[in-house]
């Protein structure tokens, strides 16, 4: 007797089967109604348009020196395999993070110069010269802007 009762017990509380009283939904009859209200706390769809789909919203950077330097350090592990679309790209972040990293313009330029896009390495390596013109990433962009003239 107790096992039954047990077992219609685990039964009702996995199907979702509840003991209490709770009142049906009253369901609306659709060829009676023109028009579906709206919910007391929605809006019309003009005034409130849905949210945006966030995979498609496009990426937001803010000033992050240590995700910069990440994205150089993976920048690097693609440069070594000889893979340097993904390495263009991680560069690119890395500016992204850290706009004013010289290093990280200088592998974009580097790495612009081995996919030929000699305009976005021109602008790479100025880019470079103008962040830190005493350095020494700066008379090597000078070197290689002088070489593609």
């Amino acid at each position: 007797m107790t096992r039954t009762i047990l077992a219609a017990c685990l039964f009702a509380s996995f199907t979702g089967f509840s003991f209490s009283q709770t009142q049906a939904p009253v369901l609306q009859n659709p060829k009676t109604e023109d028009k579906a209200k709206p919910l007391p706390n929605q809006s019309n769809d003009e005034e409130n348009p849905p949210e945006e789909d966030e995979s498609v919203m496009p990426e937001k950077f803010v000033l992050n020196p240590l995700e910069s330097e990440r994205n150089v350090r993976v920048g690097n592990y693609y440069w070594h395999k000889g893979k340097y679309r993904a390495a263009a790209g991680r560069y690119t972040r890395a500016t992204k993070y850290n706009p004013n990293s010289p290093e990280a313009f200088f592998k974009l330029g580097e790495a612009q110069v081995k996919l030929k896009n000699a305009e976005a390495a021109r602008q790479a390596f100025q880019k470079v010269m103008a962040l830190a013109p005493d350095s020494k990433l700066a008379s090597e962009a000078k070197k290689k802007l002088s070489s593609k003239s």
